[in-house]
């Protein structure tokens, strides 16, 4: 399949921003450098949305509310992204977009500083929305940092590598905030995030060039046209759906391995650290398909999860067959980061910077879809194996969307080459 085409429409003339030029592409060295300041706060990223999750005793023993109640924090952060990514990128439509980065990593740090020093739950509570906010925001932002910045054909690429900060923190920053939370206090997970945002915003304000054609428009109203394409919304809505059921799986992983896979709590970080590696894998590898195909590689995802959740829910009662189909879904999950995000930069040329921020929003809509679902169905008493059937299903609807979008997609190439 081909990937989307840009809109028939001209992009309309930028302002150019106030900070150094660079014109695209970078030299290999320089744009490793870049890549890596942009993938460091990824990183900080990555581990303060999932370290809480693992903290949630010891948050809740300390500001003393109970472990539910502190779970209110996980959605607190979540709804900051889902909010943030919009307002935050359309209330910065005029900043240039590499002095935008810089500002939005110092506000994560600064957000994760007073989680740090939060006396109360109540300003805890305020602390974790505010973390929140900068979120997608950031990542799409530096997505379309990096795929100006990157020749051509390696965009997805460059795009993968920064997302690789993220993916890492699943496989490395989680466990090691949380062991170090547990160990010294909660607080500790905190301020390891602030020394890794405030690293990234010294590298990114000192490495990271201005793009030309970098996606400023100029105005609110600009970015607003995004909202306009239904390309945009087809491709939020697989992000949403489809991606949501790997969330149905993973907020369970904890329940998941000792009653499905036989195997003792004490493994369950095994369990984690599995997914983000295969998560890493999956990154890795979307990257070099998303470059040669946007559709193909979001499709092949989608229907990896779906044989994928489908093969767990028949084989976990091996614990050995249950680690390598957890494995698998992480690397297929993982397909649809960069393939999506590029979609969406693509989907709405003249106003990219607020369809790739929305795509954040869209995972942050899937992992509370994934995991309400979840609960849904082991409430309802359909046992543990329940979520996976659930993300398959969920797979299969991101199918359907995929299907209306690419349809849209022939429509309008049709129509464009009968105009010429």
């Amino acid at each position: 399949m081909t990937p989307p085409s840009p809109s028939s429409q001209t992009p309309s003339p930028q302002n150019p921003p106030t900070g150094t030029l660079s014109p695209a592409p970078l030299a290999p060295e320089r744009l490793r450098l870049v890549i890596l300041a942009m993938a460091l706060g990824a990183f900080a990223i990555g581990t303060t949305e999932f370290a809480s999750m693992g903290l949630l005793p010891q948050i809740a023993r300390s500001v003393e509310v109970s472990v539910p109640q502190a779970g209110m924090l996980i959605t607190l952060y979540a709804l900051g992204v889902v909010i943030g990514a919009p307002v935050v990128t359309i209330a910065a439509a005029r900043m240039p977009r590499a002095r935008l980065l810089v500002l939005l990593i110092a506000l994560i740090g600064a957000g994760n500083l007073i989680s740090a020093i939060a006396p109360t739950f109540s300003i805890l509570a305020v602390a974790r929305f505010i973390a929140g906010l900068p979120h997608g925001a950031f990542f799409g932002v530096a997505a379309l940092v990096a795929s100006r910045l990157s020749p051509p054909g390696r965009r997805a690429r460059s795009v993968s590598k920064v997302m690789l900060g993220l993916t890492i923190a699943t496989m490395l920053g989680v466990p090691a905030s949380t062991a170090l939370g547990q160990s010294v206090g909660w607080r500790a997970a905190y301020w390891i995030v602030v020394v890794l945002a405030l690293a990234s915003t010294l590298a990114i304000w000192r490495l990271v060039p201005e793009p030309e054609g970098s996606g400023t428009t100029g105005s609110m109203l600009g970015e607003l046209r995004a909202l306009r394409r239904a390309q945009v919304w087809l491709g939020l809505g697989i992000g949403a759906i489809g991606f949501g059921g790997m969330f149905a799986v993973y907020s369970y992983i904890g329940e998941i391995v000792p009653g499905v896979l036989g195997l003792p709590e004490r493994a369950v970080p095994v369990a984690l650290f599995v997914f983000g590696v295969g998560m890493t894998v999956g990154n890795i590898v979307a990257g070099r398909l998303t470059d040669r195909s946007i559709y193909g590689t979001i499709l092949l995802g989608l229907v990896g999860m779906a044989a994928s959740f489908a093969v767990f829910a028949l084989v976990a009662h091996w614990a050995v067959a249950g680690m390598i189909m957890l494995f698998v879904i992480a690397v297929t999950s993982q397909l649809m980061g960069p393939s999506l995000q590029l979609f969406l930069l693509d989907a709405s040329p003249d106003a990219p910077s607020l369809a790739a921020s929305l795509h954040h929003s869209a995972l942050n809509i899937g992992n509370s879809l994934g995991a309400a679902l979840g609960a849904a169905v082991l409430a309802a008493g359909w046992g543990l194996l329940a979520p996976a059937w659930t993300g398959m299903l969920l797979a299969v609807l991101g199918l359907g969307i995929v299907g209306i979008s690419y349809g849209v997609h022939r429509r309008a190439s049709s129509t464009a080459a009968d105009a010429l």
